[in-house]
Order: structure tokens, then C-alpha cells, then sequence
């Protein structure tokens, strides 16, 4: 298993390297450059006016030594200084993440046991009415995307009822202000671990050591709670992870809707205002969040699955 772990841990941080040294380079292309110049001083600078700004701060040096001094930075905790809010990056970015950490604890809450209720309840009795049912609302929620559910709760909830608040804040996290962002994303995410679950325990279910069970007399309860459910939950596992990822993504569009100033809200400012620091720092935020869940998510399913720990 140690080795296991170390193998995984070396390409986590080559991956990381990579991934960094191509946002790096994206992120400063000439036009970026261009552009940030223009957005500090006068949109109407000329280009001598433009290089020699560029020049005076630094982003005409080398592209590797500029590149070096980054990553240090970033190794020692100095992700530099943020045009869009005047202020350093390690003073914006905790804060913020600190906001979608709260809203991504609820959607979590609320997600993923009324995923794995609907996906078990689908996998004990496939092929039944009940079963095509959730099926169908598990389905019809994974098409669904964020935008369109967001609004449609909005309409619903906010503006016909009158039952919820169509804008969130993180000074004031209320139930009323809350609850649509933690509806809209619970509502996108569950269906994809509900149909993961249901064939994961429909599998089960077939399977020939739950049939002996059957046929030693123990009742439908006991097999599906002691023998089926512990098997049905290790592929739902790795994708009940992998949903972490998805909350930095899926919270670019809930936050901006809603206007709930957290990660996602951050990042879509700094990409509109051309904030080159702060833009570096939340994609090697959401990169270090890709890969550490990935890395979790393999351990833990080696550890459950025998198999591929005899193996590793």
C-alpha cells in the first residue's frame, strides 16, 4: 500500500507541474499582457506606453525566470498581489474559499444521502415502477444544468412563492438566502451518483453469494443491510469523491447567479479583470483540489477492493 501511495503522490506532482507550467503560460500571453497594462493605467496607452509599463514591472524578463519565481512563491505561500481587490492574493483567496467551503458542506449533506437512498432503492427492486421512477428523476436532473435549474428555482421559489431569496450572502447565511444555490447544485449532482449506485447494487443483487443468502432463509433486510450494501457502495465511493472537483466547477455558475462571493465568484472576476495573479492562484487551487481527491479516491478504493490492494 506505501508504495501504492508513493506511486501516486509522484505523478500528483508531476501532473501538478505540468499543469502549472501550461496555465503560466496562458495566462501570459502577449494580449493578457496587453491588457492588464490597459486596465491599470489608460485604456488609450499606446503601445510604447504599454511595453514600458510591462517592462517596469517586470513581465518583459525572462519567461522561465519569471516562471521560477512563481512557483517559489507559490511553494513558500506568497502568490503575489491581486489588481482586481488591491490587495494581496493570500489575503482574497482564504477567505473566499472559506465561503464555498461552507456552501459546498451543505450541497454535500444534502446530496449525497438523497443520492445513495434513491440509487439503493432503484438497485433492490430493478425493474420495478419504483425503480423506473427514480430513474427517470435521476436522469432528469443530471440533464439539467446549473443555469437552467437555478433560474427555474429562482422563478419558483423567490418570485411566485416568495419562500426564498433569489440572492445569497456569506455575511448573512440564513435559510432563506441559503437554500437555492444549495438546492440548485444538490439537484445537478445527485442524479449522476443516484444511476451509479443503482446499477452498482443491481450488480449486487445478482450476484451468486446473494442468492445463497436467499436460500439460507435470511430475510430480504438482513441481505441487502449486512451482505449487499457494504459491495454496492465501493463504485459509488470513488464517484462520491470525484464530487469535489465538480463543487469548484459547478460553484462558478451557482455563485455568479446568486451572487454568493466565494471561489467561483472570485475566479470569474479575476478571469473578467484580467487579474493574472489571482487567476494562477484559483486554477493551482482547483488543480491541487482535481488531483488530491483523485489521489484519495484511489487509496480508498484500494482499500476497500482487496483486489487491487493485493495488486498495488
Amino acid at each position: 500500500m506505501l508504495r501504492f501511495v508513493l506511486k501516486r503522490l509522484f505523478v500528483m506532482l508531476l501532473t501538478m507541474l505540468s499543469l502549472s507550467l501550461i496555465l503560466f503560460s496562458l495566462v501570459n500571453l502577449e494580449p493578457n499582457l496587453r491588457k492588464l497594462a490597459l486596465e491599470q493605467n489608460n485604456n488609450r496607452m499606446g503601445q510604447e506606453a504599454v511595453n514600458s509599463w510591462l517592462e517596469k514591472n517586470g513581465f518583459r524578463r525572462p519567461f522561465f525566470v519569471r516562471y521560477g519565481e512563481w512557483v517559489a512563491g507559490a511553494i513558500t505561500g506568497d502568490l503575489g498581489y491581486s489588481s482586481r481587490f488591491r490587495k494581496p492574493v493570500n489575503e482574497v483567496l482564504p477567505k473566499r474559499l472559506g465561503y464555498t467551503g461552507i456552501l459546498a458542506f451543505w450541497v454535500l449533506l444534502t446530496m449525497v444521502p438523497s443520492a445513495l437512498l434513491i440509487g439503493i432503492l432503484s438497485g433492490m427492486r430493478e425493474g420495478s415502477a419504483l425503480d423506473r421512477n427514480l430513474s427517470i428523476f435521476s436522469i432528469t436532473t443530471t440533464a439539467t444544468p446549473e443555469y437552467v435549474s437555478g433560474i427555474l428555482f429562482t422563478v419558483i421559489f423567490a418570485s411566485w412563492l416568495g419562500w426564498l431569496k433569489g440572492v445569497s450572502s456569506v455575511k448573512d447565511i440564513t435559510f432563506e438566502n441559503f437554500t437555492l444555490p444549495v438546492m440548485t447544485m444538490s439537484f445537478y449532482g445527485m442524479g449522476y451518483i443516484a444511476r451509479m449506485t443503482r446499477a452498482s447494487m443491481s450488480e449486487v443483487m445478482t450476484s451468486q453469494y446473494i442468492r445463497t443468502a436467499h436460500l439460507k432463509g435470511l430475510s430480504f433486510r438482513t441481505v441487502v443491510f449486512k451482505h449487499a450494501l457494504r459491495n454496492a457502495l465501493i463504485a459509488p465511493f470513488t464517484v462520491i469523491l470525484l464530487q469535489f472537483p465538480w463543487l469548484l466547477t459547478g460553484v462558478v455558475i451557482v455563485e455568479k447567479i446568486f451572487n454568493y462571493k466565494g471561489f467561483g465568484w472570485t475566479l470569474v472576476e479575476a478571469a473578467e479583470n484580467n487579474d493574472i495573479n489571482l487567476l494562477l492562484a484559483c486554477s493551482l487551487v482547483s488543480v491541487v483540489v482535481v488531483i488530491g481527491t483523485q489521489l484519495i479516491s484511489d487509496v480508498g478504493y484500494a482499500y476497500l477492493n482487496p483486489r487491487i490492494r493485493m495488486e498495488s
